[in-house]
């Protein structure tokens, strides 16, 4: 009789298929054991259904099992949402908002936002962390921040993605390095391998194991854009960086494109990034109006940035 099944029997159907035993799935809920199966087993009598082989070391999930994860999966977002909609109509003032930022973000635009915000939500305090890759979407479902703006696309049920704007992104080196003087063709991989490449750290276990841009066998890594673009000034070596953040430079004559043959005409590269929040937490006033605010600034960031590029594609030819 389906009417009898709960959300509580739900849960704990979705516990033991993430963490692949009762045991575990005990110690993430915080229950004995015993409870764990006497849930299961209250909610396959009540579908009528097998979910889970018990005959070997560990249940695993049987085919009706596995079909019906997915639904059970659904029914449970579903439910987060109905309940964040209601908690969110009787929301005040946040006092706080937490963003995780992924530093290609061009930053002006994000001071724009949160100036703009000022002045209708003066109280409120924010709380920028700088997260790269992988990192601000572990924030997001970790709990540590409200918001996050994401330079990477990773599907999860339970975050839903809002698209922003499209970085674009530069191959430099310092203009008295030794690749500043090879920019009429196309650099090859053997060429690179000769010169250290400045590479992010990605401190995320979801994208840690990937290597985004990464060219020459010979890389350091450092934390943070302004880091990479100190040591490429110093002629360390050669990296990519947001042309939003190189603008002066490039003007100056400081730095100069490298035309690398694995990226894009002109050693460029391009990330899209996101806006994310969680489905089961809603926003706030306060949350929406940033949210209000830095779709706003996109149109005019768009043509500034397309402008700073084209200034910087006179420059070389």
């Amino acid at each position: 009789m389906l009417d009898g099944l709960t959300l509580d029997q739900m849960r704990v159907f979705v516990t033991v298929a993430e963490t692949g035993s009762f045991r575990a799935a005990a110690m993430r809920l915080s229950r004995v054991q015993s409870a764990i199966s006497h849930a299961i087993g209250n909610l396959e009598a009540q579908l009528e259904v097998e979910l889970f082989d018990r005959s070997g070391h560990r249940p695993r999930l049987t085919p009706s099992g596995a079909s019906l994860l997915a639904d059970v999966r659904a029914l449970l977002i579903k439910v987060d949402a109905v309940r964040a909609r209601a908690r969110g109509l009787g929301q005040g003032v946040e006092l706080e908002i937490t963003v995780a930022l992924d530093p290609q973000f061009p930053l002006p635009v994000l001071g724009r936002a949160l100036n703009a915000l000022c002045e209708t939500y003066p109280t409120v305090t924010f709380r920028i962390l700088s997260t790269p890759l992988g990192a601000s979407f572990e924030a997001l479902l970790e709990g540590e921040c409200d918001l996050a703006i994401s330079g990477i696309n990773l599907i999860n049920p339970a975050i839903e993605l809002e698209a922003l704007m499209t970085v674009r992104r530069a191959a430099v080196v310092a203009r008295g390095h030794p690749l500043a003087q090879t920019v009429d063709a196309p650099l090859s991989t053997t060429t690179l391998a000769d010169h250290i490449q400045v590479v992010g750290e990605d401190p995320s276990a979801l994208t840690g194991k990937r290597d985004y841009g990464v060219v020459s066998p010979s890389r350091w890594r450092v934390a943070d854009n302004l880091t990479k673009k100190t040591l490429i000034l110093s002629g360390v070596g050669w990296g990519s960086l947001p042309l939003w953040m190189i603008e002066r430079e490039l003007h100056g004559g400081d730095l100069v494109r490298l035309p690398v043959a694995a990226f894009a005409e002109g050693g460029e590269s391009t990330t899209q990034t996101y806006l994310a929040r969680r489905i089961d937490r809603p926003l706030g006033p306060a949350g929406a109006a940033f949210r209000k605010a830095l779709l706003a600034e996109l149109p005019g960031c768009s043509l500034e940035i397309d402008a700073i590029a084209a200034t910087q594609d006179r420059l070389v030819e």
